[in-house]
């Protein structure tokens, strides 16, 4: 069986979605999904540079719906991946981690592009933390 990964970040249309794409083309040994914390962007597509990011990088992304993390989430993976301490605090309120498979994707906080516009950086993080998954 496949180990199953889910990537969560705050609204699931920046760092989680890029982090599902580029570890589906890195790792096609994982099946893995992406989620948010956070309401503030359910239904909306990925963002748009974020696409530009992964097109520069070479890495096949589709339509995309934002979606909050569940308990069910919790059930359905094996290790739930999240970009930061504050992803972690939130995570924590919405899902009982009992089996404490909610971890940080990196051991260094992945930044949130959608401030900072350095989505090049955060590619680079997210890969380094998809490697060593």
């Amino acid at each position: 069986m496949k180990r199953k990964v889910l990537f969560v970040c705050w609204g699931n249309i920046c760092r989680s979605v890029m982090a599902e794409y580029i570890c589906k083309q890195m790792r096609p040994e994982i099946d893995c999904e992406s989620r948010a914390v956070s309401n503030d962007a359910t239904g909306c597509d990925i963002y748009p540079a974020a696409k530009r990011c992964l097109d520069r990088h070479g890495i096949a992304y589709q339509k995309h719906r934002a979606r909050r993390v569940s308990q069910a989430d919790y059930e359905a993976f094996d290790e739930i991946y999240v970009m930061d301490e504050l992803n972690m605090r939130y995570i924590k309120r919405i899902i009982d981690d009992h089996d404490r498979k909610i971890l940080m994707l990196c051991d260094d906080e992945i930044e949130d592009p959608w401030y900072t516009d350095r989505f090049d950086l955060v590619y680079d993080q997210i890969l380094e933390g998809i490697r060593s998954l």
